[in-house]
């Protein structure tokens, strides 16, 4: 059977709270196929249509009061008109109800301010766009916030940061679901970074780097960040690109800022920093899944990377229940 997805929208949502991770499900599903996938639904207070703050008006069919049944995973998304909704009793008590029966219950961005007036918080560490943690901190004294994380996951309850990060939970929904090959078969095809750990900052890039001005190279990046254990030498990186090794070094520093060596070990290091948080394999596998061979090179990339050693790191990031 398809899990059910059901994702609630009030007037002035962000689009992409929804959308995005709507594609990351869909997507999920023609990979799997076979009955595996998802069965997306919308719902709201009433049914009808409902317009986005940008404008968007989308059609929702079924009102909270008329969703029945178990619920796979329950997502509330946010925007700009959050404060208002979490007001509304009959948005909260509808939310508070479908949860009852939801295997997992997630909000992207301000989403996680009407989960947390729903009570569903309480007890728990949860995370949210950073220019809305303040309220979420002061708001709700018993849910203990931490602003940094791209998403956090507190048992059954996950919740993420602003916008972008809600495509970042909802591949880490389908690498729970579906193992860690489908989620990046689904990255590759949505043009996005594969799976950023839900450690990492809102407030880092994620390899530290800029994007080139060449499209060879930016597509030498995608590649590399996809293929972290492939021969990634600066020989076959050239060939890949179609120069001279030394004219390949020099434009690939010259438009990153950073040297193709460098680039290769950072996003080698996010890979192993990845697989720290959300598998239990041990070093030597993570070392060569990721690309660094083995776990002396690891422990020295990490330290250098991130002034951490692997398992500290792990200890201290490692989703809980994955």
């Amino acid at each position: 059977m398809d899990r059910r997805i059901v994702i609630v929208v009030f007037e002035g949502f962000q689009l992409f709270d929804m959308a995005g991770p709507a594609d990351v499900f869909a997507l999920a599903s023609t990979l799997t196929g076979g009955g595996d996938g998802y069965r997306i639904e919308l719902a709201a207070v009433r049914a009808g249509e409902v317009t986005a703050q940008n404008g968007v008006t989308i059609a929702v069919r079924t009102s909270l009061g008329q969703v029945g049944g178990d619920v796979d995973t329950l997502m509330v998304v946010g925007g700009f008109s959050t404060g208002e909704w979490m007001r509304d009793r009959e948005l909260v008590e509808g939310i508070r109800r479908l949860a009852g029966t939801a295997r997992r219950v997630t909000s992207v961005c301000s989403g996680a301010l009407i989960l947390a007036e729903a009570g569903l918080l309480d007890g728990r560490r949860a995370t949210t766009h950073w220019l809305a943690s303040g309220v979420l901190r002061d708001r709700y004294p018993a849910v203990e916030v931490d602003a940094d994380p791209i998403y956090v996951r507190d048992g059954h309850t996950w919740t993420s940061a602003g916008v972008s990060a809600g495509v970042d939970l909802a591949l880490a929904l389908v690498a729970e679901d579906h193992g860690h090959e489908v989620a990046r078969q689904v990255a590759c095809r949505l043009v996005v970074y594969l799976h950023r750990p839900g450690g990492q900052s809102q407030f880092s890039t994620p390899m530290g780097a800029a994007a080139p001005r060449s499209e060879p190279l930016r597509e030498l990046q995608a590649f590399i960040d996809a293929n972290p254990a492939g021969d990634l030498r600066v020989p076959a990186l050239a060939s890949r690109a179609g120069m001279s090794e030394r004219h390949f070094s020099r434009v690939f520093t010259e438009q990153t800022g950073v040297s193709p060596g460098r680039y290769v070990e950072r996003a080698r290091a996010d890979t192993a920093r990845r697989l720290l948080e959300i598998t239990d394999h041990p070093l030597d596998r993570v070392a060569r899944e990721s690309g660094l061979g083995r776990p002396e090179t690891l422990y020295r990339v990490f330290r250098r990377t991130w002034r951490i050693s692997p398992g500290d790191y792990r200890r201290r990031f490692r989703t809980k229940e994955s």
